[in-house]
């Protein structure tokens, strides 16, 4: 009996699990998934908690719930890996698991330790995240009781998972304070890494129309060095200087402290990976899923979603001893809410950025670079989909590549 090991059970993890144990025998193959967390969390939820549209229950669900039967799961804390004897540590018993192929689905988590006086005074009091259930929540309390001021979304630094939330957040706040008649007592304003408000020209033209309509401020070219909670400022490394009454931060992210352990990242903790055929570096049978790898592309879930049908079929070569022929393109796309009735959509990839046209098909029903009422739908059945077909790892109506098909070229 042969070992496929997998550790992390979140997006990535639990849906190569489902793609691989319907592809491999019971006989010759047994997988292993490994966790120290039981609950699975739907991350593009959290986004929805500060505002009363989604709450906890929405979010939560057991891990075991989608971990197909055949498969082996453990929740233990992760040691570290050691890939010369292909071995991983694990805490719980002090365990040594062995594999014959390893899948890294470790993920990514925020780090706010690493920027001076973000963990100050003032955390989930007047500073807060929405990347965790405990910051949504708490900011959600605070939006109750905020009567007026300045409210900035700041972008620590590049990479962080889901590159559009800062955006969903603020156009969401918009709609908040419209709804509660107090957004002309409200300054909304988005501080960011970036020369704009996304990282390629033509959505960026599109997003920053949006904002302008919607009155949003936005602070380009801002790299934090550090928060003044006396002051409540937000201070660059050129001393420029941002005031606040509620700081929503999106903290640098960093990979799981077992890949700094294991000697295998970068200075982040993600693993360098193979951007075509997630293998990683220096590691023939070791593949990287999700998060955890140091794609040039989103740290989003359909990210993920994408790469397992060529992270799958990469492994079936490498367990065959065939060259690894599966290409994966960095396919991405993501819907961005706009309001509480209307959202857009992008879909790109490593070469091509975020083109406007219909999506999936010639009759869509969705519009790329679009802001319409249909992209808002889509985003909220997109919880169904993944709950009851992603994680499982059903076959969606989409191609895994991107496709040009529906997409117009600007001139």
């Amino acid at each position: 009996m042969k070992n496929i090991l997998i550790l992390g059970a979140g997006t990535a993890g639990t849906l190569i699990a489902n793609k691989l144990r319907k592809r491999l025998s019971k006989r010759e193959w047994s997988i292993t998934i490994v966790d120290e967390n039981k609950e699975h969390y739907y991350q593009p939820g959290f986004l929805f908690i500060p505002f009363g549209i989604y709450n906890q229950n929405d979010v939560i669900k057991p891990k075991a719930k989608f971990i197909p039967k055949g498969v082996d799961f453990i929740y233990s804390q992760i040691d570290k890996i050691l890939p010369q004897e292909n071995k991983v540590l694990i805490a719980e018993g002090k365990r040594e698991l062995k594999y014959d192929f390893l899948i890294i689905a470790t993920g990514t988590r925020i780090a706010p330790e690493e920027t001076p006086g973000l963990l100050g005074e003032l955390w989930h009091k007047d500073i807060f995240d929405f990347y965790t259930v405990e910051g949504a929540v708490a900011l959600a309390e605070r939006l109750k009781s905020f009567n007026g001021g300045k409210l900035v979304v700041n972008i620590t630094e590049l990479p962080f998972k889901c590159p559009v939330a800062p955006l969903e957040f603020i156009f969401l706040a918009d709609t908040y304070f419209k709804k509660r008649g107090i957004r002309d007592k409200v300054e909304l304003t988005l501080v960011t890494p970036l020369p704009g408000a996304f990282t390629k020209p033509i959505a960026t033209k599109m997003l920053s129309g949006l904002m302008e309509e919607k009155n949003i401020k936005i602070v380009p070219d801002f790299n934090i060095a550090e928060v003044d909670n006396l002051n409540k400022k937000i201070l660059d490394y050129e001393e420029k200087a941002v005031e606040f009454d509620i700081l929503v931060t999106i903290p640098t992210n960093k990979g799981a402290d077992m890949i700094e352990r294991s000697s295998m990242g970068d200075d982040l903790n993600f693993v360098p990976t193979d951007k075509h055929t997630l293998q990683a570096v220096g590691h023939e049978n070791i593949f990287v899923l999700g998060d955890a790898a140091n794609l040039p592309t989103s740290k989003a879930g359909s990210v993920a979603h994408f790469a397992a049908d060529f992270l799958e079929d990469n492994l079936i070569s490498a367990i065959n001893g065939k060259p690894l022929k599966a290409k994966f393109d960095g396919h991405a796309n993501c819907y961005i809410v706009t309001s509480y009735s209307k959202g857009t959509l992008i879909d790109f990839n490593y070469e091509t950025e975020p083109l406007p046209g219909r999506y999936p098909y010639w009759i869509g029903p969705f519009g790329l670079l679009k802001d319409t009422r249909m992209n808002y739908f889509g985003k909220l059945f997109f919880k169904w989909m993944y709950w009851n077909l992603l994680l499982k790892g059903h076959h969606l109506p989409v191609t895994s590549h991107m496709s040009m098909c529906c997409k117009e070229k600007p001139e």
